[in-house]
């Protein structure tokens, strides 16, 4: 096999056959426009595969090992066509005319045009290998249509903390696979925290000899009901992360690195405890906190929150920090550096003789504008290397720095203060869902998490450009970012729980135009195809409940109740007697009716078995029929 057939192989399992009645052909996200034409292409082995792109060679690759997977025969491959030969052509020919990523396909009885170049061309592939129905006798139909589609936004996202927790390179390149499958077109790498330093830094080897390795975690949620009292370490090599980069760029994925700073430190400060504003003080541990090991010296955080020990803005500090930030740079070519900027406390900075000097050395009002220095100093130090940053928007605190782009987690305001600055910004508020570590049901079978409810249909709902913006202002906000922190993810299989269905709403939102949004369509149409890929695939997705079922109480004496399977080729089974329901309960193959004496309840419970056996969390609806007659009649 040809080694460019490896790109992208991971994910060559299709969906289903879309329902012709759906408006979008069963991709996702959801094209610009669809124009239905007369006719269909009919794809067997006659068909021929025509490359005539400027940089087509893998993405032709790409849909032939689909199409080998999807029909079990390969298309015989050329440069030109040949007469009344049935044909698809890749083509960057009027591709400059098109929005940046941006592609058409036409398809029509005799020929599929695919034309983009770049991701354009890729992304083209990718909604064309979506919309191919399954194959039917020897042949496969593809109704005549003319698609013309580009992104939203330019910045499309997703960050994986792998400080929490250290997650395999395999694992990394699997999710970068689904991101680019998704039209997702960053990939932003937590690297650094107080719980682990993750990435090889050459002139600091102690960062990762110390700070890559904690001896215990606590168990539950903060401060902690027990410690595991097992060793929690591992980090990136140079030439790991380098290979990472590399496999994101052959997918059009810019991986974006985060050297957080001045707070977030603690991984750092335990490896040079010099870079502390008190490098003698003990690392500050609650009475609360269940801890393994040693409890003097600077240490690596086992559990989580914020931390009093931030960086000191010595020049020693910068120089340190000067000294990675050469290292990050060499190895990621993006154009931005993150550098975190989030939950710095200033109670070590307001402590300090020499800080407190600094600031009336530098006309310093208060500690925030020391941050606002000391962000500053970083970005003008980065800019010299011809980078820009970008951090969370804690960044704007005393001041913003010239030419950084905020990334808005706390709510949108960050994010609206930045734009009315004419600053570009990334929106990526955690209390809008896109915060992809939060509980995604009610049900009490969902896993420890940090808090919060954000399934898949509070992202879908979400316009990331605020209305309080003026038209000009619109134009800062540059993009959409879903966020997973790991505290309470321990493993590449709840990682995969906690992004999937969720990411493919993100990405719905970051590239599809507004008008373009259903949630009706995306959830009971598209969706359950989707999931029955990554289940076939044995990813590690989130189940959805039964469409339509309640998870509040209902009233009344008679019910149908009318459900619909969120995966294909999934089942619904359910109870009625109050206990959990498994195979061995009822099967739900059509609408059921319930009645309920009056005064009585009936508890209505679910779940969802996809193909491959995965489960849903169960639901329950009370069926309440009020008070009994008697109670009733003497209360008239």
């Amino acid at each position: 096999m040809n080694k460019a057939l490896s790109i992208f192989i991971g994910v060559l399992i299709s969906t289903s056959a879309f329902a012709q009645g759906d408006p979008n052909l069963g991709i996702i996200p959801a094209p610009v426009s669809i124009t239905r034409a007369s006719g269909n292409f009919i794809l067997d082995k006659t068909t021929l595969l025509i490359n005539q792109s400027v940089d087509g060679a893998k993405s032709a690759d790409l849909l032939n090992a689909f199409i080998v997977n999807k029909a079990g025969f390969a298309l015989r491959e050329s440069k030109l066509p040949q007469p009344n030969q049935k044909s698809i052509l890749l083509t960057s020919a009027g591709a400059d005319k098109l929005p940046a990523e941006g592609y058409t396909i036409k398809v029509s009885p005799t020929q599929i045009v695919i034309t983009g170049k770049g991701a354009g061309l890729f992304y083209g592939v990718e909604s064309a290998m979506q919309m191919i129905p399954e194959k039917i006798g020897e042949k496969i139909t593809i109704p005549a249509v003319m698609i013309n589609d580009y992104p939203r936004f330019g910045y499309r996202g997703a960050m994986l903390d792998v400080c929490r927790h250290y997650f395999p390179v395999s694992f990394i390149k699997k999710y970068i696979d689904q991101l680019a499958y998704y039209k997702i077109n960053t990939f932003h790498w937590h690297l650094t925290d107080d719980q682990g330093w993750r990435l090889e830094i050459k002139k600091y080897p102690k960062l990762t000899q110390i700070g890559s390795t904690r001896p215990g975690t606590i168990i539950g949620n903060y401060p902690g009901n027990g410690n595991y009292l097992t060793e929690v370490k591992g980090f990136y090599t140079q030439d790991e992360a380098k290979d990472i980069v590399k496999y994101a760029a052959e997918r059009y994925i810019t991986v974006i690195p985060e050297i957080e700073l001045p707070g977030h430190a603690s991984a750092a400060i335990a490896a040079y405890p010099e870079l502390s504003t008190f490098p003698n003080r003990d690392t500050f541990i609650s009475d609360k906190t269940p801890w393994a090991g040693a409890r003097k010296g600077k240490l690596v955080q086992q559990t989580w929150g914020v931390f009093d020990d931030i960086f000191t803005p010595t020049d020693n500090t910068f120089t340190f920090l000067e000294n990675v930030l050469d290292e990050v740079i060499a190895i990621f070519p993006s154009k931005y550096i993150h550098i975190g900027g989030d939950e710095a406390p200033k109670t070590y900075w307001k402590e300090s003789p020499f800080c407190q000097a600094l600031m009336k050395e530098k006309g310093l009002k208060d500690e925030h504008e020391l941050q606002s220095y000391f962000i500053q100093r970083i970005e003008k130090y980065v800019n010299g290397k011809g980078r820009s940053i970008i951090g969370w928007d804690e960044i704007l605190e005393g001041g913003l720095a010239p030419n950084a782009t905020v990334m808005s987690w706390r709510g949108e305001a960050g994010g609206i203060a930045a734009a009315q600055q004419n600053h570009d910004v990334i929106m990526t508020p955690g209390s809008m869902g896109l915060y992809i570590d939060h509980k995604q049901s009610n049900s009490p079978d969902e896993p420890v998490t940090i808090g919060g409810f954000a399934p898949y249909q509070k992202i879908y709902a979400y316009d990331p450009i605020p209305k309080v913006l003026t038209a000009d202002q619109r134009k800062y906000i540059k993009g959409v970012q879903a966020n997973m922190w790991t505290e309470y993810i321990k493993t590449p299989e709840k990682a995969e729980n906690h992004a999937f269905p969720r990411l493919l709403a993100l990405s719905e939102i970051a590239w599809s135009p507004v008008e373009r949004k259903d949630l009706k369509n995306f959830s009971e149409e598209r969706l359950p195809k989707h999931l029955a890929r990554l289940d076939k695939m044995n990813i590690n997705l989130w189940v959805p409940t039964p469409i339509g079922q309640s998870d509040k109480p209902l009233t009344g004496g008679d019910f149908t109740i009318d459900l619909k399977v969120p995966i294909t080729g999934g089942k619904i089974y359910y109870s009625l007697d109050g206990s959990r329901p498994s195979e061995n309960a009822f099967l739900y193959t059509s609408p059921i009716k319930v009645t309920v004496p009056q005064g009585e309840k009936r508890v209505l419970t679910t779940i969802v078995v996809a193909p491959s056996g995965k489960r849903s969390v169960t639901t329950k609806t009370i069926l309440d029929n009020g008070a009994p007659a008697e109670k009733a009649e003497a209360k008239k």
